[in-house]
């Protein structure tokens, strides 16, 4: 079997990294994270260390641009040679440079039915614009935002009375497994990320 290494990038709880260690600890799962990275000292950063897995840290702020931030990033992460970037709630745009050199191997998850409500406050914008229905996209990313070739996308009803914490709650649990799900695809040949990105 082979095994699809993975770099998963992070900056805050971690709950969708968790979802992916606690998917490998089950032998046959062909993915393993070789490394997790972070934009900060994340909460989520504790999991790594549980799970022994090396994490680094590379914050925008010690650097004077953002293009030497990146590059600092992409250094870190080609120390382990992924096969797979998985961005699992990582906040930031990651800078062209970064995408170029990682593109279609890099996969991001996002809290809506892309292309509706791209952007940081997908689960806010889905409520202000009175949305009965939302969901989750795990995508290719590219140099837009959250522009990506779609890999997978699921559903998620907005109750009546929804606030936005209960909302995105419900969507995280969804999206732990599609993520898991869509890291399993790619592992198994049965997603062809190239193939996707270049249609």
């Amino acid at each position: 079997m082979s095994v699809l290494s993975l770099v998963v990038l992070i900056s805050g709880g971690g709950s969708n990294l968790r979802a992916l260690l606690e998917a490998q600890a089950d032998a046959e799962f062909p993915a393993r994270i070789v490394a997790v990275g972070s934009d900060n000292d994340a909460e989520g950063l504790a999991h790594a260390e549980e799970f022994g897995i090396p994490s680094f840290t590379v914050v925008p702020t010690s650097f004077a641009s953002r293009a030497e931030w990146g590059a600092a990033l992409l250094e870190q992460i080609q120390i382990f040679t992924p096969d797979l970037v998985v961005c699992a709630g990582f906040m930031r745009i990651l800078p062209p440079g970064v995408v170029a050199a990682l593109s279609p191997n890099l996969i991001n998850t996002h809290p809506a039915l892309l292309p509706a409500f791209p952007g940081a406050h997908a689960v806010r914008d889905a409520l202000a614009a009175g949305a009965t229905q939302t969901g989750v996209t795990v995508h290719v990313v590219d140099e837009g935002v959250d522009t990506g070739p779609i890999i997978f996308q699921q559903a998620v009803d907005v109750l009546p009375g929804d606030t936005e914490p209960e909302l995105h709650e419900r969507i995280k649990a969804v999206e732990r497994q599609l993520l898991v799900a869509a890291v399993l695809d790619i592992a198994n040949n049965r997603v062809d990320l190239r193939e996707l990105s270049t249609k």
